[in-house]
């Protein structure tokens, strides 16, 4: 069979595409993640004087907080993506995570600075929350926008499967420390190492990115000459239901999330449970890595039967299995815990990936990045910020070993209660088409061969 014209030309430029976001995406969620693998230890750092729950609850707070400035950071970078192109805002959020992550390796600690290390702390992580606030979502964008119609929830697997491979690249060197360091060197430099690799990952991502020409779809509002004046005052005018389909989609998948970057791993090394550090890291590592190789594959069932059926499949599983896998947890049995979160990570995959895809098919395109940044990362500031803390509460005040799943259940229930009614079928939805996306539009026939539209 003679080579299609143009296609080696194509498959460089979508391996660039898929490069571009999902190294940016790796590096962006590696910095984040460690900060929740050293919890424990970057508490004993900046909060001595409590004790060793209060350290551990003040450390997650910080990282709660961070969450807090994602609408910010969602505002901003949805606007620059809407005005001026989704390469510009994906290149300013990795720049300045990139920044604050290295410097949070140079902070001194309580013991030399008093106040003004937890103080300086608390900022630089506000740096790295509102960079996500346009990461997760302007990397979707971008992604999306790019992919073959029939393809797009496999080509948005990037983002969830690359934010797992950069918390479990982050979890592995954590474990490497915590196994070659002693504790007190641990406490005193070996916590800084995860986060001055953050410069030279931020330099590639950088790099990466600006080589790239923007999508298509912005690329067409611009010819048009329909770049909106004030995009996130018009989806918020226009486009409200949408936002609110992202913000229940969202909030399993943010909680779900942090479940298993932080949550899981302070569970695991709690009293309760009473694993090691290094064998709580590794089996999250575990955990982490079936995560990510789950996406793509719940990627091509969205693609196959619909984002409707896989999104409510993925809540009303979590609301089913959470707290059996959190029994299964507790017992500190290494294959238990794996099993816990691979059936933690089976659910979750399938509500990410079919989240990533609604962030685009729900919008129209000249306001696609402010409107899906707010349902986004509201989500993620009220529901997952205070995820970490929320568990930990949990876990230390009720004498249940499942109890630590509870705050799951009810955000997976939420979600599956408000979108069996509200979320329409998106699969094929013209990308180009400027109306507000809030009906249910008819889903062309695919080709059974190909998976194209018929």
């Amino acid at each position: 069979m003679a080579p299609t014209p143009g296609r080696p030309a194509r498959s460089r430029a979508a391996r660039r595409v898929l490069l571009a976001a999902g190294f940016g995406n790796f590096m962006e969620w590696f910095d984040f993640a460690v900060y929740g693998f050293l919890a424990t230890t970057i508490g004993s750092v900046f909060f001595p004087a409590a004790d060793a729950t209060g350290r551990l609850l003040a450390a997650l707070g910080v990282f709660g907080v961070a969450l807090l400035m994602r609408p910010l950071g969602g505002a901003v970078f949805g606007i620059v993506g809407d005005r001026y192109g989704r390469r510009a805002a994906l290149s300013g959020s990795v720049i300045v995570m990139a920044v604050s992550t290295t410097l949070i390796a140079f902070l001194p600690g309580y013991a030399t600075a008093g106040v003004l290390a937890p103080v300086l702390l608390v900022l630089l992580r506000c740096a790295q929350g509102f960079s996500i606030g346009g990461e997760w979502a302007g990397s979707s964008v971008f992604l999306v926008e790019q992919a073959p119609r029939h393809r797009r929830a496999l080509w948005g697997s990037v983002v969830p499967a690359t934010a797992g491979a950069g918390a479990l690249a982050g979890a592995l060197v954590t474990l490497g420390l915590s196994v070659w360091l002693s504790g007190e060197a641990m406490s005193s430099w070996g916590w800084r190492v995860p986060f001055i690799l953050a410069a030279p990952l931020g330099v590639a991502g950088f790099y990466v990115r600006t080589k790239l020409e923007d999508t298509p779809e912005f690329q067409a509002v611009r010819r048009a000459d329909s770049i909106a004046e004030a995009p996130l005052r018009e989806a918020l005018r226009e486009n409200r239901r949408a936002i609110a389909l992202v913000f229940f989609a969202t909030a399993t998948a943010a909680v779900g999330f942090y479940y298993l970057v932080t949550s899981v791993p302070n569970f695991l090394t709690s009293a309760r449970v009473g694993l090691s550090e290094p064998a709580a890291l590794a089996a999250t590592a575990g955990g982490l890595a079936v995560y990510s190789a789950l996406c793509p594959l719940a990627g091509v069932l969205a693609d196959r039967f619909g984002r409707r059926p896989t999104m409510l499949l993925g809540a009303a599983g979590l609301v089913v299995v959470a707290v059996p896998a959190f029994l299964l947890m507790a017992t500190g049995s290494v294959p238990a815990v794996l099993l816990g979160m691979a059936v933690l990570g089976l659910f979750e995959a399938m509500v990410n990936v079919t989240m990533v895809v609604l962030l685009i098919e729900l919008f129209p395109a000249r306001t696609r990045m402010s409107g899906c940044t707010t349902g986004f990362n509201l989500a993620g500031a009220l529901l997952g910020s205070p995820a970490p803390a929320v568990v930990a509460w949990l876990a230390a005040g009720f004498d249940f070993a499942g109890s630590g799943a509870l705050y799951l259940v009810a955000v997976a229930l939420m979600t599956f209660l408000a979108l069996v009614r509200m979320l329409p079928e998106t699969r094929g939805r013209d990308l180009a088409d400027h109306q507000a996306a809030s009906a249910s539009v008819p889903v062309p026939a695919m080709d059974r061969k190909t998976g194209a539209p018929a």
